[in-house]
C-alpha cells in the first residue's frame, strides 16, 4: 500500500521544502564555478540548435554540425568582446580631458563645502590626474577579475563551449532521459512539452537579441545627435545591459550620463542623454518587448524581481542574466506533474497556467483516444 506524501503533517511538508531550498542555495553557491558554465552552455546550445538541425538536414554529420555551431558561437562572442575591449582602450585617450573636468568640479565642491560647512573634502586632490592614474594602475587587475568572476573562473570560460558542444550532440539523449523520468506520462506528450519548452526559450532568446539590436540603433542615433563621443559603444553597451531587467537599464543610462557630464561644457548633454534614454525605454517597455518577445517566459513580476535579487546574490551578473530563462524552464517542468503544478502556479501568471493545464488535459484526452 502506497503512502501519499499528502498525508504528512503540514509542518513537516513545509519543513522539507525549506530544507530543500537551503540545500539548493548551498549547492548553487558551492558549485558556481561549474554550474554557471553549465547553464550558459545550455542556453547557447538552445540558441544554436536550429542551426545544427538545419545543417543535419543538409546531410552534414551530427558532430560536424555541432562543431560548426560551436565555431559560430565562439566567433560571435569573440567579436563582441573585441568590440568592447577596443572601445574601452579608446577611453584612455580621453582620460586627461576627463580628469581636468573632474578637477574643476571637485574644486567647486571643495569651495562650497568650505563656505557652508567649514569642512575640507579634499576632492580636488583626489581628482588629480596622477592620483587617478595610480588608482587605476593599482586596481587594474580587478577588471579582469570581474570578467572572470562572471563565469566563475578561467576554467569556467573554457567549459562553456565544451558544455555547449555536448548539449548539442546529446540533445536527443537528454530528451529520452526526461521521458523516462516522467514514465507515468505519455511519452509523446512529454516529448511535445520538451520541444515546446525549447521553442519557448529559443523564441525568448531570439526576441531579446532582436530587441537589443533595435535598442542599440536607437541609442546610437540619439547619442550621435547629441554629439556624445563613443556613441556606438555606449549605445551598444546600453542595449546589452538591457538584458538584465530593472538593473541593466539604470547602469546603461548612468555611464553615458557621467561621461557626458565630465566631457561636455553644459548640463544639457547629460540631461539630454537621460531624456533620450527614458523615451527609448518607454518605447521598449510598451511596444518592442511586448510585440517581439511577447509572453514567452510568462513569469509574474514579483517572481522576476525576487529571482533577480537571489540570482545576483548567488551568481552575480551571470545569475541575473540566467535566472529568468532558468525559472521559465522550471515552470514548464513543474507543469508536467500534478504534484509540482502548484509551484508552476507560483512562478507563472494564473491565466497562463490555466491555459497550460487546458492544453495538457486536451493532449492527454487525444492520446487516450488513440490508445482506445
Amino acid at each position: 500500500m502506497e503512502i501519499s506524501s499528502n498525508k504528512l503533517p503540514t509542518y513537516l511538508r513545509a519543513l522539507s521544502v525549506m530544507i530543500f531550498i537551503i540545500v539548493l542555495v548551498f549547492l548553487l553557491i558551492v558549485g558556481k564555478s561549474l554550474l554557471v558554465p553549465l547553464f550558459m552552455g545550455g542556453f547557447f546550445a538552445i540558441l544554436f540548435t536550429p542551426i545544427a538541425i538545419w545543417l543535419e538536414s543538409k546531410k552534414v554529420p551530427k558532430i560536424l554540425a555541432c562543431i560548426i555551431s560551436l565555431l559560430m558561437m565562439t566567433a560571435l562572442v569573440g567579436g563582441l568582446l573585441t568590440f568592447v575591449i577596443s572601445n574601452v582602450a579608446e577611453f584612455t585617450q580621453d582620460f586627461d580631458d576627463v580628469s581636468g573636468r573632474l578637477t574643476e568640479y571637485a574644486h567647486a565642491v571643495d569651495e562650497w563645502a568650505m563656505d557652508n560647512f567649514s569642512y575640507d573634502t579634499a576632492l580636488a586632490e583626489k581628482a588629480n590626474t596622477d592620483y587617478l592614474k595610480n588608482l587605476l594602475t593599482e586596481h587594474s587587475s580587478s577588471i579582469g577579475d570581474f570578467a572572470l568572476k562572471t563565469v566563475g573562473s578561467l576554467t569556467g570560460l573554457v567549459l562553456i563551449p565544451v558544455f555547449m558542444f555536448f548539449f548539442l550532440l546529446y540533445r536527443n539523449h537528454l530528451t529520452n532521459v526526461i521521458i523516462h523520468i516522467y514514465k507515468d506520462k505519455d511519452p509523446e506528450l512529454v516529448k511535445l512539452r520538451i520541444v515546446n519548452l525549447r521553442k519557448v526559450i529559443l523564441n525568448y532568446i531570439v526576441g531579446v537579441i532582436k530587441v537589443m539590436g533595435i535598442l542599440a540603433i536607437l541609442n546610437i542615433t540619439a547619442f550621435s545627435l547629441l554629439g556624445i563621443k563613443h556613441a556606438v559603444f555606449f549605445g551598444t553597451l546600453g542595449a546589452i545591459l538591457n538584458i538584465i531587467p530593472y538593473v541593466g537599464p539604470f547602469f546603461g543610462a548612468m555611464l553615458p550620463m557621467i561621461y557626458s557630464f565630465l566631457t561636455k561644457d553644459s548640463l544639457f548633454y547629460p540631461a539630454g542623454v537621460l531624456v533620450c534614454y527614458q523615451v527609448i525605454q518607454m518605447i521598449e517597455g510598451n511596444f518592442l518587448t511586448p510585440k517581439i518577445v511577447g509572453g514567452n517566459v510568462n513569469l509574474n513580476a514579483f517572481i522576476t524581481f525576487l529571482g533577480l535579487i537571489v540570482g545576483g546574490s548567488i551568481w552575480g551578473v551571470a545569475g541575473m542574466i540566467l535566472i529568468i530563462p532558468s525559472m521559465a524552464i522550471l515552470r514548464e517542468i513543474f507543469d508536467l506533474s500534478d504534484g509540482t503544478r502548484p509551484f508552476a502556479l507560483l512562478l507563472g501568471e494564473e491565466k497562463d497556467l490555466e491555459k497550460s493545464q487546458t492544453d495538457t488535459i486536451e493532449a492527454e484526452e487525444v492520446n487516450d483516444d488513440k490508445k482506445d
